[in-house]
Parts: C-alpha cells; structure tokens; sequence
C-alpha cells in the first residue's frame, strides 16, 4: 500500500474581514453582478472553469481554439407578416357576443372535402360498376401514404 498524502482545504472563510458591506467586494461574483475587473480578465482572457450563464439562450455557433465560428442556420429567423391595410384591431371588447362552435369531426370535413365531388359523379353517372369515378380528382388519385405524408406537411393545420 502507498501512503497518500490527502490535504483538506477549507473553501469558506469565516474570518471576519467577510464580514459587513463595507467588505462585500472581497467576494467573487460572476455574471451580471461581476465586479468591473472580473468582467475585463473575463473579456480578455476567458475562464473555462467559471462557464457564464447565458439565460438560456443557445449560441450560434461553436468555439474552435480562439476562434468563435458561426453557423448561419442556428440564427433564429423571424417571420413577420406585412400587415398594411390591416383592418382588424388587437383589442376584443367585452361586450362581443360569444361565439359557440361545435367540435369539427371526421364527418364534418368529409362533408366538406370529398362529399360535393361524390354527389356530383353520381348525379352525373360518372362513376363505374364498383362506384369509383371515371375521372377521379388529385385527392382521389393519393395512395394511403402519400396523403399521410401530405397531411404532416407544414401549413395543413388550417383548421
């Protein structure tokens, strides 16, 4: 067996030059509430061992020696629609009637969807022995997945 020296270092002191406001710079805090000189040794010379609290926020790209690389498709873009000749307000007044709305089913967009075009070919005599049409639309043509596929696009959530 080897003997192993093992040293306790005390972190906190307790002495009473820590004491007192008159004695609150003697602490280190980082961050927003960093001192001025802490916050000009972190400009110049980084400490990895204090990371700094970024709120949340992500960075846009990744430090590569001394180097800090951008990654374009990491900056968030935001989208914002022109709304000149906008007519609608921000505000609803208090006193707008209530607008009650059933629960949109299954029915209710078949209804909508394919209902028209089937009542159409039917009283048209556009459908065969079996009750397909004869001259189906593009809806009519999509297999099962191509409409999965085509129902998870972005902007199918109308309703």
């Amino acid at each position: 067996m080897s003997s192993i020296n093992y040293f306790i270092k005390r972190s906190i002191t307790t002495s009473a030059e820590r004491y007192g406001k008159r004695n609150f710079k003697k602490f280190s805090i980082f961050n927003k509430r960093g001192t001025r000189i802490y916050k000009k040794q972190q400009a110049e010379n980084p400490d990895p061992e204090i990371p700094i609290y970024k709120r949340g926020v992500r960075d846009v790209g990744y430090i590569e020696g001394n180097k800090f690389i951008t990654i374009p498709e990491m900056i968030p873009e935001l989208i914002v629609p022109d709304l000149t000749g906008f007519k609608l307000k921000p505000y609803v007044s208090y006193r707008a009637p209530e607008v009650i709305q059933s629960e949109f089913t299954a029915e209710d967009l078949f209804n909508v969807v394919y209902a028209p075009k089937i009542v159409k070919d039917f009283n048209e005599d556009k459908l065969n022995e079996n009750g397909q049409p004869i001259e189906p639309s593009e809806n009519e043509k999509m297999t099962s997945e191509e409409a999965k596929l085509k129902a998870r696009q972005t902007g199918t959530d109308i309703f």
